[in-house]
């Protein structure tokens, strides 16, 4: 089982958005808030959903005092609504985008991605348009520690596991399971005493469309101006990184 799975051969290197500590921190921070409102409580215990946003902070190393204060403002905030629409579309090259989003402001988040769409050469599609061309998976990415692999496996297979996959320095392992499974892998984790360093419901492709490296460079500087908008949580996409693509990334 263990080995590489499509989604690490396709999963765009999120952009500088993503690198900015205040952009995760504040991604984060809507997971918890959500969390916190949709779960009706403060507590990890009794709260899975913001046990697991919780250990989304650990993994973007966000200070304990952060994380408490926005629990704290949650329960404090009331009733106030928080949205998550999705939105569907097109980038220049007929590649697939899906994007998920958290907002307390529906007709400027719309307005907003309709209009990075459009500045960046690509169209706003109407809903399932392109929600097909991807599979839900959980994601999780666990330490190897000191863990004997094979055991580790025969658990994991237990509990869901589609795919494990070694980072290149052996250091960390992804798992990956079916959606109705993220559950399951959860508790399976708790059971093995193993916090993950995150945990997260994605998107993958189940067809990619690889373009030339200059159209692929106009295509990504789109999804990445919608990575950068504030009330964009998730942006998931199925264009083929290329080791060509991947190399012009790294300059």
């Amino acid at each position: 089982m263990s080995g590489h799975n499509k989604w690490s051969k396709i999963k765009h290197k999120k952009g500088a958005a993503d690198a900015k500590r205040s952009k995760m921190f504040s991604r984060v921070i809507k997971e918890i808030t959500v969390a916190v409102k949709e779960g009706d409580s403060g507590d990890p215990d009794f709260n899975p959903r913001l046990r697991l946003a919780i250990a989304n902070a650990k993994g973007v190393n966000m200070p304990k005092d952060n994380v408490e204060r926005a629990i704290k403002k949650a329960l404090e905030s009331g009733s106030s609504d928080i949205f998550q629409p999705t939105y569907e579309g097109y980038a220049p090259g007929g590649v697939a985008v899906f994007v998920e989003c958290t907002t307390d402001n529906l007709n400027r988040t719309i307005s907003s991605v309709r209009s990075i769409f459009s500045k960046g050469g690509g169209s706003l599609a109407t809903s399932g348009s392109v929600d097909f061309l991807f599979e839900r998976k959980g994601v999780f990415v666990i330490e190897k520690g000191d863990h004997n692999l094979e055991e580790l496996e025969l658990e994991l297979i237990d509990g869901g596991a589609e795919s494990l996959e070694e980072d290149d320095e052996k250091v960390e392992i992804t798992v990956t399971v079916d959606f109705p499974d993220f559950g399951n892998m959860q508790k399976k984790l708790e059971e093995l005493n193993i916090e993950p360093k995150s945990a997260n419901l994605e998107r993958i492709p189940t067809t990619t469309t690889t373009l030339s490296l200059s159209d692929a460079k106009v295509a990504l500087h789109l999804i990445e101006n919608l990575e950068e908008d504030d009330d964009v949580q998730n942006v998931f996409h199925n264009l083929e990184m290329t080791e060509e693509l991947e190399a012009a990334l790294e300059e």
